[in-house]
Parts: structure tokens; C-alpha cells; sequence
């Protein structure tokens, strides 16, 4: 399988954005290609936003993602209180939000929820990434959950057992509020990352997995 390298210059800034309807929604979705990127690229810049949380909820988000980006020096953590379950009757006020994120934030990548997913908020969140910058490489993650909207991913970012274990390890441990629901527990995060490892054909047996559905690529001579 070919593999393209998502950062081409290690001498400038590479600056992501990540998006997150929930509070545990980044670290689901991309925590384990995100822990990698901080490991192997030196001026990384990464803005960590996430659009509903509770009180409670905002203090666990804020404490993972600081854990998540321990290793990155250039990092900004946003935490919104848009109401859960409701983001399409908000689409309005998420819009503007989204819009001054624009002024604020040019991302060489942006991480963002799978634009099919079934959850409403996650949905939303898809769909104004994709209405708002229009000019960026966007990789939209996956969530797993009751209504099983798995579908087929394109791109695949391998990952050590190490840093799979790492990032199960910070989801356990910042999310307190989160480990009575039945699906939030180590063996369905490692599951999924084995399952997108075998699609993968990757050498670790594990990955991460997105939907790039634009990408435009640079054949030199």
C-alpha cells in the first residue's frame, strides 16, 4: 500500500485543528494519531476545541486534552457549553462560532467527525467544518456507539501498541463520568483499533482510521 507523509516540511510550523462535538470525541477519534504526531513532529501546533460539556464534563475534557498534548508546546484548549443533543436547532449560533474559529486558526490539517454519523451534534459539527473552510485538508474520524454507523474508511494512520495503550489509558482515566456506559471501556477502543489495524495491513496490527474525501496531491519530476 502506498503511503503518502501527512507532514512534508519538519522545518515550519504544522498547525491542526480538532473538533469535537463532546468532550471525549477528539481523543475517541483521533487521540492515538494525535499522541504520534506529538511524539514525531518537532513545531507542532495543535487548537483543541470542543463545542458541549457540562461543568463537570468541561474540567475531565480539559484535563485529557492536556494530557493528550502534554508533548506539544503550541496548543490551545476551547471548551463551548452548546447543549447536548440539540446542535441542529443551534446551527445558527454554531456557525457563527464557527466563523470566528475561521478568523482565528489556519489549520494544515483539520480533524473532524464523520460527516454520516447518525448522532445529530456529530453530524452538525461535519457539516460546517466542511461549509467553513473549504480550502483545508479535512480527515473526519469515527465514533463507535449504539446505532453502529461504521462504514468504510479510506485512510488509516498505523499506531504502536504503546501509544494505543496510552491513549485507552488517558480515556479511562479523565473520563470518570463516562465508565458507566456500557460502550465506554478499554476492550471496544482497542477492538476498534485492531479492526482498522487488519484493514490497514498495518506492520503494528493497529490504526486509526478517517474519511478523506478531497485531497489533492503533487507529483514533482
Amino acid at each position: 500500500m502506498l503511503e503518502l507523509d501527512l507532514v512534508s516540511d519538519s522545518t515550519r510550523e504544522f498547525r491542526i485543528l480538532c473538533l469535537g462535538a463532546h468532550c471525549d470525541d477528539i481523543e475517541i477519534g483521533c487521540g492515538g494519531t494525535l499522541l504520534q504526531l506529538a511524539q514525531t513532529v518537532k513545531n507542532l501546533s495543535i487548537h483543541w476545541v470542543v463545542f458541549s460539556s457540562t461543568p463537570q464534563r468541561a474540567q475531565e475534557a480539559r484535563n485529557s486534552a492536556n494530557a493528550f498534548l502534554y508533548n506539544v508546546p503550541q496548543h490551545t484548549i476551547r471548551i463551548h457549553e452548546f447543549r447536548d443533543g440539540f446542535f441542529p436547532s443551534l446551527s445558527a449560533e454554531l456557525k457563527e462560532c464557527f466563523e470566528q474559529l475561521k478568523l482565528t486558526c489556519s489549520p494544515d490539517v483539520i480533524f473532524t467527525h464523520y460527516r454520516k454519523d447518525l448522532h445529530q451534534d456529530h453530524r452538525m459539527i461535519a457539516e460546517l467544518t466542511w461549509n467553513t473552510f473549504r480550502r483545508h485538508l479535512i480527515l473526519e474520524y469515527e465514533i463507535p456507539k449504539y446505532d453502529g454507523d461504521f462504514g468504510t474508511p479510506n485512510t488509516f494512520v498505523p499506531l504502536a501498541d504503546t501509544l494505543c495503550q496510552e491513549k485507552i489509558r488517558y480515556l479511562m482515566q479523565f473520563y470518570e463520568s463516562q465508565r458507566n456506559k456500557p460502550w465506554f471501556c478499554p476492550d471496544l477502543f482497542s477492538a476498534v483499533l485492531r479492526l482498522r489495524g487488519m484493514e490497514a495491513d498495518a506492520s503494528t496490527r493497529y490504526a486509526e482510521a478517517f474519511y478523506c474525501r478531497k485531497i489533492r496531491l503533487r507529483v514533482s519530476s
